[in-house]
């Protein structure tokens, strides 16, 4: 029999209804109702970045590059993890004793992103620069690195040093009049500020938003602060996983992401992570890394956001020095790179879809702390299921998803770590696979125990992230 459209919605309020009267199945602990007919908000393809400090694009020891056409691995990795953004930055784009990169240093930089197919952010120098310096590099890129540059930023948290937002208001027009003069066709993304100060996205969208060069309003944020506080692993990593983390995503949304939307422009995260200053050690590394970035991801891709660049790399600037990265995507290894838990995050946001972010309602009458989104594209429904239930108590999550057009068996990836301990560094996988220091993944999709007309029931164990995809 045909299923209307509002046939499985009717079918999850009663459903709903036996759960809150305590009637209703154990296997329907939570469901999941998705409105596959809804327009949904279309997610771009170059949704998921990396963010890198800008001393990575010089030369390193022995006169080579990081970004280099040469550099397989790297791009081998950054085509697994879906990678279509790059962002050059960080606290060394203003840092006076690091070199500014000049026209041999943006070939290489710009070839390796032709390479992986990706496209860069690129970050003048603002601090102690000046115009005219910006306008020579500026203008080499346009005229020979066109096709693979997404936009400048001019400066790298300029509230920092610019203190006042009229000051770097003023800076931003003098040196955008003096680029566009001599690149006519250069755009720009602003006002990349510290997550203290938000107020400033609004602020610069309103000025800037109708000057016809903005290609995102952009934003850093790091949710748990400074890490070097995060003395307490254990609770730093429940906070990660807590819905207090959504709270402050719902603030900083009305802030920065509204502000945008409400002048006609697309908003971005160009720098963001989980704390700052390099990370929380035994935090920002672990499995807990994993799930929070893939929620993190997917929230922000549901109401409208342009895409997110990690901060990462083997070593990022806290401040004026450098320290180890505590959450980088992947380290330097001898054979490539070494992803970390927050890869596989990554990863599993690529695989659970691309196209158009739809409504998903949840009723979750044991208050698991679970997360869901729902993708449609290409023919295909993708329903992202994050169960961040850990520690002693957490609990599976029986989960049954319900959405018009579910009419054959469903296919499921796990996201997963040894015995669904968040505080783990290693072990983690995605569809049973490891992601290889060459970039090689093999994962398997396997059957969903439970699927009809309508309707598909799984098991999400604690600890988990499920990405689950019909074919419509």
């Amino acid at each position: 029999m045909r299923h209307t459209h509002l046939g499985p919605l009717i079918f999850w309020l009663v459903c709903a209804g036996a759960l809150l009267t305590g009637t209703a199945p154990s296997e329907s602990l939570v469901m999941v109702a998705i409105d596959t007919k809804a327009p949904g908000i279309a997610i771009p393809d170059d949704f998921s970045g990396l963010s890198f400090e800008m001393e990575y694009v010089l030369p390193g020891p022995h006169g080579r590059y990081f970004f280099s056409p040469e550099n397989r691995p790297l791009i081998a990795v950054f085509k697994t993890l879906g990678i279509k953004s790059l962002r050059v930055g960080g606290n060394t784009a203003d840092r006076p004793g690091i070199a500014v990169p000049g026209p041999a240093d943006a070939d290489s930089l710009f070839a390796f992103a032709k390479a992986a197919g990706v496209k860069v952010i690129y970050t003048l120098r603002l601090r102690e620069g000046s115009p005219s310096n910006a306008v020579a590099i500026a203008r080499y890129i346009e005229q020979h690195d066109a096709p693979e540059l997404a936009c400048f930023a001019i400066g790298n948290e300029p509230d920092v040093f610019t203190h006042q937002y009229t000051i770097y208001r003023d800076q931003w027009r003098r040196y955008t009049e003096a680029i566009t003069a001599a690149a006519p066709g250069a755009k720009f993304c602003g006002p990349c500020a510290t997550p203290t100060r938000v107020a400033w996205s609004p602020r610069f969208a309103e000025d800037f938003g109708k000057s016809g060069l903005i290609v995102w309003i952009t934003q850093h944020d790091y949710p748990g602060g400074n890490g070097a506080r995060a003395t307490n692993f254990a609770v730093a990593r429940d906070k990660m996983l807590s819905a207090a983390w959504l709270a402050h995503y719902g603030k900083f949304y009305r802030i920065f992401g509204a502000a945008a939307q409400s002048n006609g422009l697309p908003f971005r995260f160009d720098e963001a992570n989980s704390f700052y200053n390099g990370g929380a050690e035994n935090v920002s590394d672990t499995f807990a890394s994993a799930l929070w970035a893939l929620d993190f991801m997917r929230w922000w891709a549901a109401r409208g956001a342009g895409g997110v660049n990690f901060h990462t790399g083997d070593r990022v600037a806290a401040a004026d020095m450098n320290k180890p990265c505590r959450y980088a995507a992947f380290w330097t290894s001898p054979r490539g790179y070494d992803v970390h838990p927050i890869g596989y995050g990554i990863k599993a946001f690529d695989l659970g879809g691309h196209g158009y972010a739809l409504p998903a309602t949840l009723s979750n009458a044991d208050n698991l702390n679970l997360t869901a989104y729902a993708v449609r594209g290409a023919g295909t429904l993708w329903v992202t299921l994050i169960n961040k239930e850990h520690g002693p108590d957490a609990r599976d999550a029986d989960v049954t998803i319900i959405a018009d057009g579910i009419s054959r068996r469903g296919r499921v990836i796990f996201l997963t770590a040894p015995v669904g301990d968040v505080a783990v560094k290693t072990g983690v996988t995605l569809g049973g696979a490891t992601i290889g220091d060459d970039g090689s993944w093999h994962g398997k999709w396997k059957a969903v125990g439970s699927s009809e007309a309508g309707r598909c029931v799984l098991k999400v164990p604690a600890a988990s992230a499920a990405i689950v995809k019909f074919p419509l």
